[in-house]
């Protein structure tokens, strides 16, 4: 009888879960824990049975644009996927934006939020897309203390009733700016005490959503990211008709393809203002913080997903006489993946934590100066971890891993987004690094640090914080180095210096959780995570040399 290799299977995606579960333990209070976990386990059940396996069926199903009815009018309509009806259902109605502006654990209903969003994420074939633009346009319009807009869009963004839900798109990129949304060239004209909107933007990913905010250039504005204004739009008349949007087409993407992304043509389309005629890059930023913790979050969840069906696999998949689950080097790859994972889930969590404290009215002056920057560095530093994780994942799987019908290259495709959406790894390191010039954050950042480290008393995890707090210390005399050498002389190392603060942090919390683990669990695999990711190595900034960097950069694009 031929060999028939079993697939990979997955359990309840929370109960599975040690690296959650056991996070959650320590960060929550009893009774809020007590209160969620029916939540989780219910998601988990899903996100690893049903979901997950509609998910595979569904492989095929992508958006479908019809711009014109069979009586010659414009509609442009999107049809999504059945798993994305599926999924905008259980987003409703499980709170997965709700929960966060309910508040009902106050400075933890992040931390609830996203424990969620983190199970139900890999399931979902990126529904998360339009659930972070709509929490952001929430967080946004909230911000702008604009009462007309608040009235009329968070109830429907916060609903956990289908029939009332909205998603909403974040239209920002243009051909001509990509990330230099100073550039943006649509116009903005008042007409008859109305906004309208003209120009075109060339990325608007989720275009089904019943809403958007986008930027325009009032006209009569100046030139530069000081003149463009935020305005709100519905993305249908209250007939049901197209705001005067052309979808030109529909993006042929590598990855995310179930995310309907759009060219559209912005053809006199009526607005409104969300806060003045200027400063709308400053007034976006709330929305942006929002949605670049859930890039972090999807990515974590990816590479946990990527981890289960691989552990799954290894038990499974015999070769050269045992199951790959008892060989040595294949045990010793996958640990080295763990490891990568563990640090990216603490540091994403404490950047979760930072956002519900803020929310709540809970953060100091420091940790909300620590969240402005470890937003951006975690954004990056767990974009660019999830890639190389799932690459090593579908290695593993050796060819059925490159095979489409087994759902496994579809990891890697969403994946390789990450590392782009919400502002590229090196736009978010010269971010970052702005950020860290302040003395308000260095002092912030040192302080929390040192706060996570002083518990630690296991031998191995004393000397790893050793070599934390002198990596640490390197980036911030490097840091101090390129200041005092001019403008411009640190941006070669933006990145490495960013990636330097993102491991480092990383290394700290998983450090601080394997010492909770041993203490209170009796759990040595923390332990073993924090070991293992302190040897993948944290400093990334001992061996630069800026000037070779521009020497070969000047010669080879010559």
């Amino acid at each position: 009888m031929a060999f028939i290799q079993a697939p990979p299977e997955l359990g309840n995606q929370y109960t599975d879960d040690r690296v959650l579960r056991s996070y959650l333990a320590r960060t929550l209070e009893a009774g809020v824990l007590a209160e969620i976990e029916p939540e989780l386990h219910a998601m988990g059940k899903l996100a690893g049975g049903d979901l997950y396996r509609m998910q595979l069926a569904d492989r095929a199903s992508e958006p479908v644009l019809t711009q014109w009815d069979a009586w010659g009018n414009r509609i442009d309509r999107i049809d999504v996927s059945p798993l994305w009806r599926r999924a905008e259902r259980i987003a409703a109605e499980q709170g997965l934006v709700a929960a966060a502006y309910e508040r009902k654990h106050g400075q933890f209903s992040r931390v609830h939020q996203f424990a969620l969003v983190y199970l139900f994420t890999p399931s979902a074939d990126l529904y998360s897309c339009p659930l972070a633009m709509t929490d952001g346009a929430a967080s946004a319009l909230i911000a702008s203390e604009n009462g007309k807009l608040i009235d009329r869009a968070l109830p429907h963004l916060t609903a956990r009733d289908l029939a009332e839900f909205w998603t909403s798109g974040q239209w920002m990129t243009e051909a001509s700016g990509g990330s230099d949304v100073g550039l943006t060239e649509t116009l903005a004209r008042e007409e008859r005490g109305k906004w309208r909107l003209y120009g075109r933007k060339w990325f608007t990913s989720a275009i089904s959503s019943q809403m958007a905010l986008t930027l325009a250039r009032p006209a009569g504005n100046p030139p530069g990211g000081k003149g463009l204004a935020l305005f709100y739009l519905e993305t249908r008349t209250a007939r049901g008709r197209p705001n005067r949007i052309i979808v030109n087409r529909l993006k042929d993407k590598l990855g995310t393809r179930k995310v309907p992304t759009a060219e559209l043509t912005l053809d006199g389309t009526a607005a409104e203002l969300v806060c003045g005629t200027a400063d709308g890059v400053k007034n976006i930023a709330p929305m942006l913080n929002v949605t670049r913790t859930w890039n972090s979050v999807t990515a974590v969840a990816l590479m946990r997903r990527g981890l289960a069906l691989a552990r799954d696999f290894a038990r499974k998949r015999v070769a050269f006489g045992a199951p790959l689950a008892e060989k040595p080097l294949h045990l010793d790859t996958l640990a080295g993946l763990q490891a990568e994972f563990e640090a990216a889930f603490h540091l994403t969590f404490l950047v979760v934590e930072l956002l519900g404290r803020a929310e709540a009215g809970r953060a100091s002056t420091e940790q909300a100066e620590l969240l402005r920057l470890l937003t951006p560095v975690t954004k990056l530093t767990t974009g660019k971890q999830v890639v190389a994780v799932l690459s090593e994942v579908i290695e593993a799987f050796g060819g059925a891993g490159y095979v489409e019908d087994t759902g496994l290259p579809l990891l890697l495709r969403d994946a390789q987004v990450l590392p782009i959406w919400e502002g590229t790894t090196n736009v978010l390191a010269l971010d970052a690094m702005r950020v860290a010039g302040s003395n308000d954050a260095q002092t912030a950042l040192k302080r929390e640090i040192g706060f996570i480290l002083q518990g630690l008393q296991e031998p191995d995890l004393v000397r790893i914080s050793a070599r934390i707090e002198q990596t640490l210390e390197q980036a911030q005399a490097w840091l101090r180095q390129t200041a005092a050498a001019g403008e411009g002389r640190g941006e070669a190392g933006a990145r490495r210096f960013a990636l330097t603060l993102g491991r480092a942090a990383g290394l700290a919390l998983l450090a601080r959780h394997a010492q909770w683990a041993l203490d209170e669990e009796q759990d040595a695999r923390a332990l073993a995570a924090t070991r293992r990711f302190a040897a993948h190595g944290i400093n990334l900034l001992a061996d630069m040399n800026a000037d070779d960097a521009r020497t070969l950069a000047r010669d080879e694009l010559r």
